[in-house]
C-alpha cells in the first residue's frame, strides 16, 4: 500500500541545534498514527515540515508516492493537508460557520459574488453544519461565537475544519491536552469518525493511554529521527516509553532489546 503522506531522511538545523536528523515517516490511508516522543526530540519540527511550516535542508516529502514541495502551509493545504495546532487557531468573536471557512470563505453565486465578492453567509452555514453533523458534533447554533462553545467544543469545531478540507491528511498537535476526561473522550471519538471516513490522522500526544486507546500505529521519535514504529497490539506501554527515553531499542531482528546504560550516555559499551 502506497503511504498517503510519507518523508525520507528529512534534516534540520537550528545553529548548532540539529531538530531533525534523517527523520522518515508514513502514514497510510484510514489510519490513525501517533507520534510520540520525549520533549525536544523533533517531534513538533518533524510536524512543521510535514505541514509546510518549516522547510528542511535535505530529504524529500511525498503525497500518494509523489515527491512534493511545500514552500509553506498554502501548499500542503493545496496538496490536502490540514493540521489542528494546540492553539486551534480560531477567531473567538466570530461564529462557528465563519471559523469553519476561515480565509476560505464561499463566495454568493451569480452576479453578487462575482463582481462584489459578497460572501455566501447561508451558504457557509448549510456546507459547516452538515460537516458537524456528520461529525457527530453537538452545538446550539452554528451562528453562535466561537467563544461562548466549551473548550472541547472550540477543539471540534478546528477538527471539523479540518476534516472539511483535508482530503489526504489530518495533523493534530496535542488535542486533548487541555481538555477534562469527558471531553477527551469525545474528541477521542471524533478521531474515530474520522478515521472511519477513511482519511488517515496524525496525532502527536504524550498521554500514552489516549494514544493505546486510539492509535493503530506509534511512530515512537527520539533525538531528531524515528526509533521504531509499534503497534498497541504487539508493544505495551512501558515497552513504547523504553524506547522513547532510549533504555530500549529495535534490534536487526526486530525485536526490542535493551541499551547498555553506557551506550545511553554515549560512554561507549
Amino acid at each position: 500500500m502506497v503511504p498517503t503522506l510519507s518523508a525520507r531522511g528529512l534534516v534540520k538545523h537550528y545553529g548548532r541545534v540539529t531538530a531533525i536528523d534523517g527523520a522518515d515517516f508514513e502514514v497510510y490511508p484510514g489510519e490513525v498514527l501517533a507520534v510520540v516522543g520525549d520533549n525536544g526530540a523533533g517531534k513538533s519540527s518533524l510536524i512543521k515540515a510535514l505541514s509546510g511550516a518549516l522547510l528542511p535542508e535535505a530529504g524529500e516529502i511525498a503525497v500518494d508516492g509523489e515527491v512534493v514541495h511545500f514552500r509553506g502551509p498554502l501548499d500542503a493545504r493545496r496538496y490536502g493537508i490540514e493540521t489542528v495546532y494546540q492553539d486551534l487557531a480560531l477567531a473567538p468573536a466570530q461564529d462557528i460557520a465563519s471559523n469553519m471557512f476561515l480565509a476560505r470563505e464561499k463566495r454568493h453565486p451569480g452576479l453578487l459574488g462575482r463582481v462584489f465578492r459578497k460572501v455566501d453567509q447561508a451558504g457557509m452555514r448549510a456546507e459547516a453544519q452538515r460537516v458537524l453533523d456528520e461529525l457527530g458534533i453537538a452545538v446550539k447554533s452554528i451562528s453562535q461565537p466561537v467563544e461562548t462553545l466549551s473548550g472541547g467544543q472550540r477543539q471540534g469545531v478546528a477538527v471539523a475544519r479540518a476534516a472539511a478540507f483535508g482530503t489526504k491528511a489530518v495533523i493534530m498537535d496535542e488535542p486533548t491536552a487541555a481538555l477534562g476526561v469527558a471531553e477527551s473522550g469525545k474528541v477521542l471519538a471524533l478521531i474515530d469518525r474520522i478515521r472511519q471516513r477513511g482519511l488517515p490522522v496524525v496525532l502527536i500526544s504524550h498521554n500514552m493511554p489516549q494514544v493505546f486507546e486510539i492509535a493503530d500505529r506509534i511512530h515512537v521519535h527520539r533525538l531528531g529521527r524515528r526509533v521504531g514504529v509499534v503497534t498497541p497490539r504487539s508493544h505495551t506501554m512501558n515497552q513504547v516509553v523504553g524506547l522513547i527515553t532510549g533504555a530500549l531499542r529495535i534490534g536487526a531482528d526486530g525485536e526490542l532489546e535493551e541499551v547498555p546504560a553506557a551506550v545511553r550516555t554515549g560512554l561507549g559499551e
